[in-house]
């Protein structure tokens, strides 16, 4: 038994593809791609502003 978190996370993604290696790497791929875009546009709403300005209540 894998005792970290992360290896845990990976063996139940691989589980949940039927063993598919291939297709478990091709959900990790998609779902990092998701976050890297969810990235990249907080950075561009930091960059100008954006909700973090101090003052705002866009955060409460």
């Amino acid at each position: 038994m894998n005792s970290r978190p992360s290896e845990t996370a990976i063996d139940r993604i691989v589980a949940n593809h039927d063993g598919d290696i291939h297709g478990a790497l091709r959900a990790l791929l998609l779902v990092n791609e998701q976050l890297e875009a969810e990235l990249q546009q907080l950075y561009a709403a930091v960059a100008v502003g954006g909700p973090f300005e101090r003052g705002t209540n866009a955060l409460h």
